[in-house]
């Protein structure tokens, strides 16, 4: 036997990849894992001494999944997983080109309104004017609320509120990430 694959080797070799997964051959990883599971059902009392024997000398002389997948035909779970139908393939998700930051992503598109301005509206106008400036005006709304009714002790969100911004940015009432 040469040790260079002739072309003949090779477009078998080919073929051999696109034809059924119940042809494929096995090994002696999978027969150890059939007869393994062959003694449970052994074990169970599904199958007599005989049929035992009988089936062993079949998986040990077997060579693709079909000749071992015929052992199994008649007797319940478990099967040896290697019989196990694959995983469906889902294609790959889609990036959001706005929201993905991995590297590689799409080119994120960043908001007109500025991190720095909407932190600092936050820091020195500590009742909601930042978050009016980014469009997130529920939560501006809010902050503003609770500054008044609390006579000016709610201020403190709004000033932490201005220090997240300022230090992890964020993004403004459209989801867009805001400028640095």
């Amino acid at each position: 036997m040469s040790p260079m694959p002739t072309a003949g080797r090779r477009a078998r070799y080919r073929r051999g990849m696109a034809q059924d997964p119940e042809q494929l051959r096995i090994g002696t990883a999978e027969r150890e894992e059939a007869t393994q599971v062959l003694s449970e059902h052994f074990s169970a009392g599904r199958l007599t001494i005989a049929e035992y024997d009988e089936r062993v000398g079949a998986l040990v002389a077997a060579q693709t999944r079909a000749e071992v997948r015929t052992q199994f035909e008649d007797l319940p779970a478990p099967h040896p997983a290697f019989l196990a139908p694959p995983l469906p393939t889902m294609p790959p998700m889609s990036r959001h080109p706005e929201r993905d930051p991995r590297p590689g992503a799409e080119m994120v598109t960043y908001s007109e309104k500025s991190k720095l301005v909407a932190g600092l509206l936050q820091l020195l106008l500590p009742f909601g004017v930042g978050r009016f400036y980014t469009g997130h005006t529920g939560v501006a709304v809010a902050q503003l609320f609770v500054t008044i009714v609390t006579l000016g002790m709610g201020a403190v969100w709004s000033f932490i509120d201005g220090i997240i911004l300022l230090a992890s940015g964020g993004v403004d009432g459209k989801g867009r990430r805001l400028r640095e």
